[in-house]
């Protein structure tokens, strides 16, 4: 926008879009197989959110977890590499949430304290699952995932009442 007319009429443009983290999982995963690299499937959806739209920066990620993890691709070596939390934490929470469970909650946020995460980051993770509770309570098995274990979603999904998922997943996206 700030090169002058003469200038753009002049050049070819190509406008980007910004690629789904499935699609650039799938990408990984294909790249992880053909080249027999060990990995985990649930380490792929977090270096893939992690690209932010971007192939190439996150094919750069997936060489860095590879020097990070001599050779393999493993979810705690990406989330240590990244930073991020475990999701265990964030099913605790609403678990303890769905029991009614104050002083248990206030113990799993003290326990998450002590990672001394981005809280920003717990928001995302809690505001995604909260959005796949919302998807298994209206579709039961609709859009299973590698990021979530099924059983933990199934069990949440029956605690926890449609109008508090909403509620909560409201409060994680004000966060």
């Amino acid at each position: 926008q700030k090169l002058p007319v003469t200038v753009l009429s002049r050049v070819l443009q190509f406008h980007l879009k910004r690629l789904s983290a499935a699609l650039i999982g799938e990408r990984m995963r294909h790249i992880l197989t053909a080249e027999a690299v060990e990995f985990e499937p649930a380490a792929l959806p977090l270096l893939a959110r992690a690209a932010d739209g971007s192939m190439r920066d996150g094919l750069s990620l997936l060489d860095q977890v590879l020097v990070f993890g001599g050779g393999r691709v493993s979810e705690p070596d990406v989330r240590g590499m990244l930073g991020t939390i475990d999701r265990g934490h964030v099913a605790r929470i609403l678990g303890l949430l769905a029991a009614g469970d104050a002083p248990g909650v206030l113990e799993q946020v003290a326990a998450l304290d002590e990672q001394a995460p981005d809280y920003d980051d717990v928001l995302v993770e809690l505001a995604a699952l909260l959005q796949r509770l919302a998807l298994q309570q209206a579709v039961p098995g609709a859009g299973a995932d590698d990021v979530w274990d099924e059983g933990t979603v199934a069990e949440l999904a029956t605690q926890l009442h449609p109008e508090d998922v909403q509620l909560f997943y409201q409060m994680a996206l004000n966060g």
